[in-house]
């Protein structure tokens, strides 16, 4: 039991984290309600449950959203990993089951986990030790990630640096290919930036290889990206979409890292709007009291020479320069801005704007910059003298508490509607239930899901309940095809041409044809025009 004391905040500080952060009731699977509000949590929720309901699912895919192109796990947010761990026992579970709050806290504690990983050789004492575990894992970035539940895995970065920094691990393409495997199937974003720390790793390998490791390193290296390449495939890259053509509209102001954004973010440092599209995406605060640790770091830093374990590793992090670099500048793209006023834009070729599509959100690829930021400042930190370590990190833990205490309110408030256990709050007329059952499919009209997410997702949580396919659905990618077919389909409607088996949910100004118009009822005061066979109920 004794041997357990020192390794008890392994369990304790994640569980801390997650009740700062989240209402306890989005830990019970059967809590649906809470998510399907009009978030990107909401498309996760109901993407793995339209799977979990799916007759007949394609591989990561399904077809009762979408339909009748299906539409891949990935591309609605949902987590892929989730999906396949949770088909097998699908019957087990309850209807509305919901897996978002459980990824939640299992991500903490693997945050936790991987940054006591990282840590725990170059402590002095227990004290600077859990300090600095908190000050990396917690860092702002990560509960701002609230709204999109994938991307709360940051200890997949965490894992893909202590990997890094131990020239066994990172010589080992059989550790690497797990990680990447893993990533691959939580977040195309998460991959790229793990995908650079390994690049990273094998170029540092291949450089101090003899020539037999060169060519056992080339082949495992070949392997793994045909790993990914596949995986990528199945998951749907290897449909036609349509370009976005937004390359640094979400890019990262470059004053993010000492910006809050948002009053309410910070306790102790003012904060300036950024413009629209970029304080989101690109939020990158650090917190009061990181900001404070930096230069206090680099003068420990100059005037303190590091430990031979230290020393090692901060040779090896030389390596990640370049590639923390090239993230940095893909982050602030070439539409930098600051404080919210814009700088001088830098055009790029058309075809590398559309090979940069796939990281539109380039301002999160900042996140392994500010990790290695904040890995190497507190191991200066350790150079002190274990008493001096102890109270210069616990001050400013201190701080950074303080600081983000109101950051932790405004996202401990999303959650607090889990404790109603509501599932449906727009859509509670049981005539819904009805309708859907009466329905061979359901649509909206015009197809935007996004018009009232809200409104889209309880119906849909509904059909796929019901084993109704859904005609469209909010996607992160929407193909070629589904664009054009969803093009006919409202042409069709337009000419009145109504399909008497399908249920159609409208908004508000749209014109009924005369031969719909019996069909047209109002449900919670939303205007449908019900199937056929509901009217002879």
């Amino acid at each position: 039991m004794r041997a357990l004391l020192p390794r008890l905040p392994l369990l304790l500080l994640p569980l801390a984290l997650f009740l700062a952060l989240f209402h306890p009731a989005t830990l019970d699977i059967g809590n649906a309600g809470w998510l399907i509000r009009g978030s990107d949590n909401g498309e996760n929720a109901l993407g793995i449950h339209a799977w979990l309901h799916d007759p007949a699912p394609g591989v990561l895919r399904t077809y009762l959203l979408n339909a009748p192109d299906g539409v891949p796990l990935l591309f609605t947010d949902s987590n892929p990993l989730i999906g396949i761990a949770t088909r097998p026992i699908a019957s087990l579970l309850p209807a509305d089951a919901q897996f978002v709050g459980p990824w939640i806290l299992t991500c903490l504690f693997l945050q936790i986990f991987f940054a006591w990983l990282l840590l725990r050789k170059y402590a002095p004492g227990p004290i600077a030790l859990w300090c600095g575990v908190v000050l990396l894992a917690a860092l702002p970035t990560l509960a701002n990630r609230y709204v999109h539940a994938n991307l709360m895995a940051h200890w997949l970065i965490l894992w893909a640096l202590w990997r890094f920094l131990d020239p066994g691990r990172a010589g080992s393409n059989r550790g690497w290919a797990v990680l990447l495997l893993i990533a691959a199937l939580v977040h195309n974003y998460l991959l790229m930036m793990v995908g650079a720390i390994w690049l990273t790793a094998m170029i540092e390998r291949f450089v101090v290889a003899d020539r037999r490791g060169r060519v056992v390193l080339a082949g495992g290296v070949a392997a793994i990206l045909a790993m990914v390449a596949g995986l990528a495939w199945l998951l749907g890259a290897g449909e036609a979409h349509a370009l976005a053509g937004n390359y640094g509209a979400f890019a990262m102001p470059i004053d993010a890292p000492l910006n809050p954004g948002t009053p309410a973010y910070s306790r102790l440092l003012p904060s300036v709007a950024q413009r629209a599209g970029r304080g989101f995406e690109g939020f990158q605060y650090l917190g009061a009291g990181l900001l404070l640790l930096l230069p206090i770091a680099a003068l420990v830093a100059w005037r303190r020479p590091p430990t031979e374990d230290q020393r090692a590793s901060l040779h090896r992090l030389r390596w990640l320069i370049p590639t923390l670099v090239a993230l940095t500048l893909l982050a602030i793209s070439n539409y930098p801005d600051i404080a919210g006023q814009t700088l001088p834009r830098f055009p790029l070729p058309d075809a590398l704007i559309s090979a940069l599509d796939l990281v539109r959100a380039s301002g999160r690829l900042f996140w392994p910059v500010a990790y290695v930021l904040v890995l190497v400042a507190v191991l200066a930190a350790y150079r002190l003298p274990r008493a001096q370590a102890d109270g210069l990190l616990a001050l400013i833990l201190a701080v950074q508490l303080i600081d983000l205490s109101g950051m932790a309110a405004v996202v401990r408030a999303q959650s607090a509607e889990a404790g109603a256990h509501r599932l449906y709050v727009l859509t509670p007329d049981p005539r819904w239930d009805a309708a859907v059952s009466a329905a061979r499919d359901v649509t909206f009209v015009p197809p935007d899901a996004t018009r009232d997410l809200a409104l889209f997702q309880e119906v849909a949580w509904r059909a796929a309940g019901q084993r109704k396919p859904v005609r469209l659905v909010y996607a992160a990618r929407d193909s070629i095809a589904t664009v054009e077919r969803q093009r006919r389909e409202l042409a069709a409607f337009a000419a009145g041409h109504v399909d008497p088996h399908r249920l159609y949910v409208l908004a508000p100004d749209i014109a009924v044809s005369a031969a719909a118009a019996r069909r047209f009822a109002r449900i919670d005061n939303v205007p449908v025009i019900l199937p056929v066979g509901e009217l002879t109920r």
